[in-house]
């Protein structure tokens, strides 16, 4: 999963990523299993939910929509990583697309993916359309 990022770096240009999401999402766990330590992470945002967690989805998408409204991650690349999905009764993609109203989001490109953050299920696709999709509005060469 490192090589993404790793080929990702061009000469002598930075991409910045900033991962959120709620408590116990599993954000942490995910910046561990994908580079094996804490990072400072803002080209692009990762929005982590926590799929099994149905009583506070709205509280997920009010902190989002709120988030995206700020002036410095305009025009961000968003990935919503739909976490532990592995864990039996989550909700859906369609519900948390649904839940976190994505299809009203025009500022940001955005796209969801089901992962898990224990298993490693997703991560490194997720870690690769975040980085093709900011490339493309960055590096335009």
């Amino acid at each position: 999963m490192l090589s993404i990022l790793r080929k990702a770096r061009l000469k002598d240009k930075e991409m910045r990523i900033l991962m959120l999401g709620l408590d116990n999402a599993g954000k942490t766990t995910i910046v561990k299993k994908v580079m094996g330590e804490d990072v400072n992470t803002t080209d692009a945002l990762i929005w982590v939910v926590d799929a099994t967690d149905r009583l506070r989805i709205q509280d997920c998408r009010d902190e989002l929509q709120g988030l995206l409204l700020e002036e410095r991650l305009a025009g961000a690349s968003l990935l919503v990583f739909a976490n532990k999905t592995d864990v039996e009764g989550c909700m859906t993609e369609e519900e948390i697309l649904s839940e976190l109203q994505l299809e009203s989001i025009r500022t940001h490109r955005w796209y969801i993916l089901p992962c898990s953050a224990m298993t490693g299920t997703n991560l490194k696709e997720g870690l690769s359309w975040v980085v093709e999709d900011a490339k493309k509005r960055l590096f335009l060469y």
